[in-house]
């Protein structure tokens, strides 16, 4: 019995292991108009992956305890395509208050989130940074 409920544990732990998603995790966005920048926290939803705001810093690197959007989903339903490369998503611009399809690519430590009108023939994007 002791081997049977060892093989089920592990048989889980490593299903666990095999569903993480490569762009879990938090990440810093570029420096805005003002020099400060976000922590987004990147995390399965589902079938999908989601990101929520985690924290502001100002330019100095200070971090901005009262930022507004803190806690507020940034993107979301976005679908994994295997490669490194995400689609079907949305992105809220905190800047603009709009929100936009979106897409993102995977490589290595930097993450390229887009922001797309048009269908997708006009984007403006980001390299974000893996903070862990």
């Amino acid at each position: 019995m002791k081997r049977l409920i060892l093989a089920a544990s592990a048989t889980l732990a490593l299903a666990g292991m095999a569903v993480a998603d490569p762009a879990a995790g938090t990440w810093q966005t570029e420096p805005g108009d003002t020099g400060g920048y976000l922590h987004v926290a990147i995390a399965p939803c589902g079938a999908q992956v989601c990101g929520t705001i985690k924290a502001a810093y100002d330019k100095n690197g200070a971090k901005q305890s009262d930022y507004e959007h803190a806690g507020k989903r940034m993107l979301w339903d976005m679908q994994p395509g295997g490669d490194g490369s995400y689609s079907g998503g949305q992105i809220w611009a905190p800047d603009s208050g709009k929100t936009y399809g979106s897409k993102m690519s995977l490589a290595g430590n930097t993450l390229t989130v887009k922001g797309c009108v048009a269908g997708g023939l006009i984007c403006r994007g980001q390299a974000w940074k893996r903070v862990n």
